[in-house]
C-alpha cells in the first residue's frame, strides 16, 4: 500500500485527486495539507510514500517547499503552469501532470512512483552482497553465483542485462541501472546506456570503442567523460 498526501490550497484540486485515488486499490491517503508549511509540520511528524504537490501556493511554493526537504518523498507535480517542469525534474519529481489532467494521466503517474520504488527494492537486494566478491543473479529460472571478477562487461536488454563472464553468458532479471548503482565505481564503469565495463578487463580504448576479449563496446557520448576522466585527461 503506498501512503500519500495531497498539498494544494484549492479544494478541488483535493476533491478530484481523492476522487481518483479511490478508484485505486493500492494507494491511501494519508493527510490532506492547504499550503506548504502544514505540509512540513506533517512531514515532520510522520512518513509517505509520495505526495502530490501543487506550485503556486501562498507564502512559500510547492518548488521552493520541495527544495526545504532532506529526504523527501516522491513527489508528483500537479499545476497548470507548465513553464515549471524544467525546475520541477531538476529537483528530481516523479512526474510533472498539467491541470486538468485525466485518470489515465494521474494512474501513470502513480505507476512511475511505483516502479521507483520497486527499484529500490531491487537495490537493496543486491546491495548485501556489495561488500563481497560474489553474489547472486536470478535467470533462467536458476539463482546464478556469481563472481565479481569473472565479469567482463553488462549489457542493457530491454528490461533485462545480460552479464558477460569469463566463460559464460547469463541474461539477468534487473535492469542495467539496477548494477549501476550496486557495484563498485571504482571497478567497474558506465560507458553507454546499455553498457557497464569491468575496467580492469579492458584490453585497449580505440576511437569510440572499448575492447574487452574480442568484444567491442561503444561509448556513449553521454558517458565520454567518464572514459577520459579513467584516462586521466
Amino acid at each position: 500500500m503506498l501512503k500519500f498526501i495531497i498539498i494544494d490550497d484549492e479544494p478541488l484540486a483535493h476533491e478530484i485527486i481523492e476522487e481518483f485515488c479511490s478508484m485505486l486499490p493500492n494507494v491511501q491517503l494519508e493527510y490532506n495539507c492547504y499550503n506548504a508549511i502544514e505540509a512540513m509540520q506533517y512531514l515532520n511528524n510522520n512518513s509517505v510514500d509520495f505526495m502530490f504537490l501543487d506550485v503556486n501556493m501562498p507564502k512559500l511554493n510547492g518548488l521552493e517547499f520541495l527544495r526545504t526537504l532532506v529526504n523527501p518523498p516522491k513527489t508528483i507535480v500537479t499545476t497548470a503552469y507548465k513553464e515549471h517542469a524544467l525546475e520541477g525534474f531538476d529537483l528530481n519529481v516523479v512526474d510533472y501532470i498539467l491541470k486538468p489532467f485525466s485518470f489515465n494521466r494521474l494512474v501513470k503517474a502513480i505507476n512511475r512512483v511505483s516502479e521507483v520504488k520497486t527499484t529500490k527494492t531491487k537495490i537493496s537486494e543486491v546491495s548485501k552482497y556489495s561488500n563481497t566478491n560474489r553474489f547472486f543473479v536470478k535467470g533462467d529460472k536458476k539463482h546464478h553465483h556469481i563472481n565479481l571478477n569473472d565479469i567482463l562487461f553488462i549489457e542493457a536488454y530491454g528490461n533485462y542485462t545480460k552479464l558477460f563472464l569469463k566463460n559464460e553468458k547469463i541474461v539477468s532479471h534487473q535492469k542495467i541501472s539496477v548494477y549501476e548503482n550496486t557495484l563498485d565505481a571504482s571497478n567497474f564503469l558506465r560507458v553507454h546506456k546499455s553498457f557497464i565495463v569491468a575496467i580492469d578487463k579492458i584490453k585497449y580504448i580505440e576511437g569510440n570503442q572499448i575492447i574487452i576479449k574480442e568484444h567491442k563496446i561503444p561509448i556513449g557520448q553521454t558517458y565520454k567523460r567518464n572514459v577520459m576522466e579513467l584516462l586521466n585527461f
